[in-house]
């Protein structure tokens, strides 16, 4: 087990207590014992911190003041990590614990896979049963894919990226470094592209062809049962370092920028640009043809139908829950308000010919 010194180090916190002391895990506040570590990042859990069993806290210097100054029963042999950001800094000791309860992929091809001669597969390449691999494809240094994958021709996944069970990946997709891919997720389908020609005695939709590809980034994450189209003649594109969330809709020629994280649910319709370090929440979504500035934040159920150009801004647009009967009076109001509108505007007419 790692020491607090070696953690502290490690994570490039300042230490405060007790260096020699071990821990195992990571626990939240209320559930955490003397082996454990903790974090607070939100001051309105300072009390629940202080009451923690927790051998040790991940905190900011203001809530390591608060702390010291009110001790909790468990206080007295409790090591401190003071970090600038609690939240983050938690997060990657994490993912140092996980590392040894995280599953290994061994390298190797199952006998069920079935993998066309021509694709490149490094040796330090994990491929689980029943994987499909097409012509062309290349694969770079310890590549894990799960059982019932497929990953069409073409397409190109870069080292140390893992993908789960039962993912697709359509033709000439490109996937970055250290990507992880969850199951259900489509990679490259063709964008909703469709050209209506009709007359008075029939006609029919006309399928655009969708020859662009998708363009995956270093270090993006893709939640499970995540659809991303492929562009119709440019391409899709995401951003190095993004995180996009289950079920989550990204359309044709779709941009999206580095470091941002899309929630559960979102849609962004086709050719919109998302900037950089975007925050969407769930089920928001995005009309077509947008640009959407740098560090904008949309809240969950959020309507974007125009584009947004300035940078840092943060868009809500979502009604609260209420009760029915209460949601019920207000929408017949809302149905009104046009009449009521034009006999104001009629009251307004009058009352200026009587002036």
């Amino acid at each position: 087990m790692p020491t607090a010194i070696e953690l502290a180090k490690q994570f490039q916190a300042s230490l405060v207590g007790e260096a020699s002391l071990a821990f195992n895990s990571l626990a939240p506040l209320e559930r955490a014992q003397s082996d454990q570590i903790s974090f607070l990042s939100n001051p309105l859990y300072r009390q629940q911190a202080s009451d923690s069993t927790a051998g040790a806290l991940i905190v900011s210097q203001s809530d390591l003041d608060f702390l010291q100054a009110n001790p909790g029963a468990h206080s007295a042999n409790r090591v401190y990590f003071v970090s600038k950001n609690p939240y983050a800094t938690f997060a990657r000791m994490a993912q140092h614990f996980a590392k040894s309860s995280a599953p290994l992929y061994p390298a190797g091809i199952h006998p069920s896979a079935a993998i066309d001669p021509s694709a490149v597969i490094p040796t330090s390449c994990h491929i689980g049963p029943f994987v499909q691999i097409g012509a062309g494809v290349k694969l770079g240094e310890r590549v894990a894919i799960l059982g019932n994958s497929s990953i069409a021709r073409d397409s190109s996944i870069a080292d140390d990226s893992l993908i789960y069970p039962s993912v697709s990946i359509y033709h000439a997709s490109q996937i970055g470094e250290r990507c992880i891919i969850h199951s259900g997720a489509v990679i490259g389908a063709d964008g909703f592209g469709f050209a209506p020609d009709f007359s008075a005695t029939g006609g029919e939709w006309v399928k655009i062809p969708q020859t662009g590809r998708v363009i995956i980034g270093n270090d993006v994450e893709i939640g499970a049962s995540t659809t991303i189209d492929r562009g119709a003649m440019s391409d899709t594109m995401i951003g190095a370092g993004s995180k996009i969330d289950n079920q989550v809709q990204i359309a044709h020629n779709v941009v999206i920028g580095n470091c941002c994280v899309i929630a559960g649910c979102a849609a962004i319709s086709g050719s919109t640009k998302i900037g950089h370090f975007c925050i969407i929440g769930g089920a928001a979504n995005f009309a077509g043809h947008l640009t959407i500035a740098d560090r904008t934040t949309v809240s969950g159920n959020t309507s974007i139908i125009r584009s947004i150009t300035e940078p840092g801004q943060h868009f809500t647009g979502v009604y609260p829950s209420m009760l029915h009967s209460a949601w019920e009076k207000n929408a017949a109001i809302l149905r009104g308000l046009d009449k009521i509108r034009q006999r104001l505007r009629l009251l307004d007419k009058n009352q200026n010919r009587e002036s």
